[in-house]
């Protein structure tokens, strides 16, 4: 008889250590089993198994899948998250597996890679094909590049091995899907968001059970124990899209980099523009072509008189003769719930709270730090003009201009397309962007607001062919910051360069860690819960109210102490009947 401990099936950090179990098989880590848990019979996973005495234990109940979900090096990285993002260790653990129980799978004859390697093949693809790990790296790449760079995959098949690529949304998976299944045939997993369970757990059947393949999808395949695993593709790691909204809110980026250093496979990653945190963390950026993007008009908007509208002279004039010339127009609006920038209409300076420096919403107050706005702080003048608006506002005004039928969705038959970040990977055909409030998006309250605002800008050009008059223009009231200075030079890295010394200068991530907790209703204290969690090894910030929740931030140089506290005083608080949502690494504050 053996002793294997497992972890149930249950929401709770209460079972994170798991119970001990008597089993007479053979169990390997990662087998779902059932266990007896007081009265019932639950779900769990064997963490751990050892010889010792059994009597007393409680025995396995069955054995309910032949093949396990997750490997002894892959648990410790399952762990690590559990713990990253204050999470119970369950629910990290079942993200391993399929949504169905896995039933194992035929052997399967693959198809002969006969795609041909060119001779520039990035180093970790080298090396993965070889059985190597190296340095990983980033390749600064347009869309079209981006999908060439994924069909280089074809070595790592050749060897033996499997790779993983990461995308951020459903569409972009079909895109590259369809391609690489054109190169590699049935070698391609595919997983799309809107899949059914059967077919999600078919694909990881043959992914985890049987090496050769190249499994394309979502965040959610980070944790996938993909069968020799040799090499992860992350297409655009800084995108929203690259990590769940929902507790816990785990970020594929840092799974696959922490999975890399223990599995030792190797990592690429693709984009236009890297992370912050990638750049933090040391990865070799490396250029394609002397620009990161085509060029971009930039329209400044202090020369433009008081009530000139949403779009300036040129801007107007750019848009008619487009459509005169049979180009569709893509004019960008940012997501629900933006505020826009707002000018003084007297002296055109963009409102800024004089305290924090961050764009206000409407009101009187800064919606960062409370701060009162008051007037101009250059002329005085109390009256102020928003210069952006939402996809409704934007609509209105194109349809007055030119007419009802002129104006759609993205995907319609209308020349003038209005839409968010979401619909910049279907922009296909589009040969004018527009992007009305850059300012908006620019001075957002979020500390990361400058970085996501030039990510968005640099995908919108290289999402528009250049040349013959197709380009991406971009509005703004301040043609001096470094965003537009990145945007006008094609070039990233100087202001990400500088982005990063200001993290370091007030500890905020990369340089620090930032965890914000959302409390609704309960009996407890959980001001005093929090602080008790935190103590001195960290800044406790807040609460801030809004809709009857009441939100905290937490701040510090390295908050590793602070989240083993912090699962006691949540659970606590979820024990007083309050609902708490973690939000670890924030893109939003």
């Amino acid at each position: 008889m053996r002793i294997a401990r497992v972890v149930p099936d249950l929401p709770t950090y209460a079972v994170d250590e798991g119970f001990r179990y008597a089993t007479d098989q053979p169990l390997p880590i990662g087998s779902v089993v059932r266990v007896p848990l007081g009265r019932r019979v639950v779900r769990g996973w064997v963490v751990d198994v050892e010889p010792g005495e059994t009597s007393g234990l409680k025995t396995i109940e069955a054995v309910s899948a032949e093949v396990p979900i997750f490997t002894e090096d892959l648990l410790q990285t399952l762990r690590w998250a559990a713990h990253h993002y204050v999470a119970p260790l369950a629910a990290l653990l079942r993200r391993a597996g399929p949504p169905n129980l896995p039933g194992g799978v035929e052997a399967e004859a693959l198809p002969p890679v006969l795609q041909e390697a060119p001779r520039d093949l990035p180093a970790p693809i080298s090396a993965a094909a070889a059985g190597r790990r190296t340095r990983a790296v980033y390749l600064l790449v347009g869309r079209e590049e981006s999908t060439d760079a994924v069909l280089n995959v074809g070595p790592v098949l050749r060897s033996g091995g499997s790779a993983m690529v990461i995308l951020p949304t459903g569409a972009e998976v079909a895109t590259h899907g369809a391609l690489l299944s054109e190169a590699y045939g049935t070698r391609v997993v595919e997983v799309l968001p809107d899949a059914s369970r059967r077919e999600v757990t078919a694909a990881w059947d043959r992914a985890c059970e049987m090496p050769g393949h190249v499994v394309v999808g979502t965040h959610r395949v980070a944790f996938w124990p993909i069968e020799q695993l040799r090499l992860a593709m992350i297409v655009e790691e800084g995108r929203r899209a690259m990590r769940d909204r929902q507790t816990p809110t785990v970020h594929a980026r840092e799974v696959v980099r922490r999975r890399a250093s223990v599995e030792r496979f190797n990592v690429v990653y693709l984009g236009s523009m890297p992370s912050t945190t990638v750049l933090a963390s040391g990865v070799e950026v490396q250029r394609r072509s002397a620009r990161g993007w085509p060029p971009v008009e930039i329209i400044d908007r202090t020369e433009d008189p008081p009530g000139s509208g949403l779009f300036a002279r040129r801007v107007r004039s750019s848009i008619a003769g487009a459509l005169g010339r049979g180009v569709r127009v893509f004019v960008f609006s940012h997501r629900r719930g933006y505020a826009p920038a707002f000018r003084c209409v007297k002296c055109k300076t963009l409102r800024r709270c004089p305290s924090c420096g961050s764009r206000p919403e409407p009101g009187d107050k800064c919606s960062r730090c409370g701060t009162e706005l008051g007037s101009c702080t250059v002329c005085g003048g109390r009256r102020f003009e928003p210069l952006g608006a939402g996809v409704g506002r934007i609509s209105e005004a194109l349809r007055r201009a030119h007419g009802d039928g002129a104006v759609g969705a993205v995907g319609s038959e209308a020349p003038i397309w209005v839409g968010t970040e979401r619909d910049i990977p279907a922009l296909v055909g589009v040969g004018l962007g527009v992007v009305g409030d850059a300012d908006g998006l620019i001075l957002g309250s979020a500390y990361n607001a400058a970085e996501e605002a030039l990510r968005i800008f640099a995908r919108l050009a290289v999402s528009i062919p250049f040349g013959n008059g197709r380009h991406l223009i971009v509005q703004t009231g301040q043609p001096n910051h470094p965003v537009i200075a990145a945007l006008r030079s094609g070039d990233p890295l100087p202001f990400l360069e500088g982005e990063l010394r200001v993290r370091q200068e007030f500890g905020l991530p990369p340089a620090g860690e930032v965890i914000v907790v959302e409390v609704t209703g309960g009996t407890r204290d959980a001001r005093t819960l929090l602080q008790e969690a935190v103590g001195t090894g960290a800044t406790l910030l807040g609460p801030a109210g809004r809709s009857g929740k009441l939100r905290w931030l937490i701040q510090g140089r390295d908050l590793s102490g602070v989240r083993s506290l912090l699962r006691s005083a949540v659970q606590t608080l979820r024990d007083g009947g309050a609902a708490v949502r973690l939000d670890v690494d924030p893109l939003d504050l």
